[in-house]
């Protein structure tokens, strides 16, 4: 048990969703408990992604619970533990990701593809997540934090980290191949990073110059703003197409010029979720041998992989702290294109 349940203090503050497309409502409410399998995490740290605030609005057709506790990328600290768990304690170190929990069972899970899992729960989605000082979590999908690693470096590991290192993965590029990313925003600023970690080349897309600054001082060789030049013409000009592009902005153009990018026998990976239907050439797919294919976040196994990138100094998430009172703002600049790098409460 807790030391707040221990003191009869079975309350905790969070930020809930209470009806879509309206401010979070900050309200203390109860400290949930654990069933057998679960384990109980005293929240340090919650990055912020878009993804939350699709939620928050109820933007994509399977609605969140209501109300709802958003976040998947909380980390902080195992203060119970279910009965039936024998490799976590109490004072573990751990983040409690998107994919929450799955059934272990199916095809999916049975083959090491577990994201794909029908019967999946999702942190901050279809069960409460990190936006409050304490979080339970199935301790069979939760993953240790490192120990050289702060809490507020780790969280966007969680999700953007994770996200980014496994469309790179699903691309294929080989050390010393191109790769571009489009966007280098809270995904796209770790997916620089992670690319050169791996060995490959970089072009970094975006429409903002202060982002493409940033993407260069990541280590991005090359950079290239849409506005200015189609991004596509201009990496097909300068380094012959890349292996693999991949697509974490929300925009139509953005895909269109990320397809576009890729060398015949190469891929387009496609990250972000923009509102529209993307047309795609099929002659070209073809004739080109194109591969256009989803990549949706990370196994657990990713997950730990991309965690390591970050404890050996290889990838460092550009952060800007808020407490979770500051949530409202924080999804109003997000919105807004106004943060760079991710935001992480810190609670």
């Amino acid at each position: 048990m807790c030391q707040h349940c221990e003191n009869g203090e079975n309350m905790m503050k969070a930020a809930v969703v209470r009806e879509f497309k309206k401010e979070l409502v900050i309200e203390n409410v109860a400290i949930p408990e654990i069933g057998k399998n679960d384990v109980l995490v005293n929240i340090k740290a919650c990055g912020v992604c878009h993804t939350d605030l699709h939620a928050a609005h109820g933007d994509w057709p399977v609605k969140p619970k209501l109300p709802l506790i958003p976040g998947h990328e909380g980390v902080g600290e195992v203060v119970a533990v279910g009965e039936n768990i024998t490799h976590l304690q109490t004072g573990d170190r751990v983040g409690v990701p998107w994919l929450y929990s799955a059934c272990g069972q199916c095809e999916y899970c049975l083959t090491g593809r577990e994201t794909l899992c029908l019967h999946q729960q999702n942190a901050g989605y279809s069960v409460d997540g990190g936006y409050a000082e304490y979080c339970v979590a199935d301790a069979r999908y939760v993953v240790k934090v490192p120990d050289n690693l702060d809490y507020v470096e780790a969280a966007p590991i969680f999700c953007a980290g994770v996200t980014t290192y496994k469309a790179l993965k699903v691309g294929e590029a080989k050390p010393g191949d191109w790769v571009a990313i489009y966007g280098v925003g809270g995904l796209g600023h770790v997916a620089v990073q992670y690319a050169k970690a791996m060995g490959y080349n970089v072009v970094a897309v975006d429409t903002f110059d202060e982002k493409l600054e940033l993407a260069k001082e990541l280590g991005a060789d090359k950079i290239i703003n849409p506005l200015n030049e189609d991004s596509a013409a201009f990496i097909q000009r300068e380094v012959g197409g890349v292996q693999a592009s991949i697509c974490t902005a929300v925009s139509k153009k953005a895909f269109d010029e990320a397809y576009r990018s890729v060398k015949r026998g190469g891929k387009c990976v496609a990250v972000g979720l923009p509102p529209e239907m993307i047309e795609v050439p099929i002659f070209d797919t073809v004739l080109n041998a194109v591969s256009i294919v989803g990549s949706i976040v990370g196994t657990r196994k990713d997950l730990q992989e991309a965690l390591q990138f970050a404890a050996e100094g290889k990838v460092k998430t550009i952060v800007e702290t808020a407490t979770l009172d500051q949530i409202n703002q924080v999804f109003t600049d997000l919105e807004e294109g106004k943060i760079n790098g991710r935001i992480v409460l810190t609670l």
